[in-house]
């Protein structure tokens, strides 16, 4: 046999053991599929992968309420619920994957339905689906407020009671919009504008729901991480200030 031939029939063995070490893993992810299929009520496996931790699979789900991740073995005989910690970082490895595949483009975000409201320089930027009913929402943006040099797209998102519906319509037919939320807000001083005007709120609950923002206040910024929560002042600086760093070398 000739070098070149000797090489060819290397290439197709390992061709041939490559393919029955894959053939294993892609027979767990049919198996997985076809269980956790035939359990599903809404919703459609996006993936499915090995896990960070040995033997078990990775299944991810995505529904009206957003991405949804569980664990399984390989015939799919347990379900594990929960999140995967590395003990020698403390990283919750599940909330980073949530976070990466709930990740909303910034340049896909309907801006025309938001109002914007700038503190300092605004070099800052964040986008904020708001509910005025909801305390934690309030203490995010007051936060906001003292770190300056943000600029703030609030899109209304009245999700907790009825009385936000009225409210946040109302906020949008006021003359200065950015006012009359900040009046609420932080004044507890209602809009006095009608609420009858054409708004965008109904159109704004439904993508909130289509990305998953189930809690307020939910919040994306430029890089398109999406969080929740009204986190530490000084997290959420850190996250900003990385944000506006990247965007100011891609520019």
């Amino acid at each position: 046999m000739t070098e070149r031939g000797c090489i060819r029939a290397l290439l197709a063995a390992l061709a041939v053991i490559a393919a029955a070490s894959l053939a294993p893993a892609r027979a767990d992810e049919a198996e997985i599929r076809r269980v956790v299929g035939a359990k599903l009520r809404g919703g459609s496996i996006e993936s499915v992968r090995p896990a960070p931790i040995a033997g078990l699979y990775e299944v991810v789900v995505r529904g009206d309420s957003g991405v949804e991740i569980f664990y399984t073995d390989r015939g799919a005989t347990m379900f594990f619920f929960g999140s995967i910690v590395d003990a020698r970082s403390d990283r919750n490895l599940t909330q980073d994957r949530i976070r990466a595949l709930a990740a909303v483009k910034w340049e896909s975000l309907p801006f025309d339905w938001a109002f914007t409201v700038k503190h300092g320089n605004g070099r800052r930027r964040i986008a904020i689906f708001s509910d005025p009913n909801c305390p934690f929402c309030r203490r995010f943006e007051g936060d906001l407020a003292r770190l300056g040099d943000v600029t703030i797209h609030i899109f209304l998102y009245p999700v907790i009671k009825p009385e936000s519906v009225r409210q946040t319509k109302s906020v949008w037919c006021s003359r200065d919009r950015a006012r009359a939320w900040m009046d609420l807000m932080f004044k507890s001083i209602q809009p006095g504008a009608s609420a009858d005007c054409d708004t965008p709120v109904e159109k704004i609950v439904a993508l909130g729901r289509k990305i998953g923002a189930n809690a307020t206040p939910t919040w994306i910024l430029p890089s398109g991480e999406m969080r929740s929560g009204a986190m530490p002042l000084e997290e959420v600086r850190a996250l900003l200030d990385a944000t506006a760093e990247t965007e100011k070398r891609e520019r």
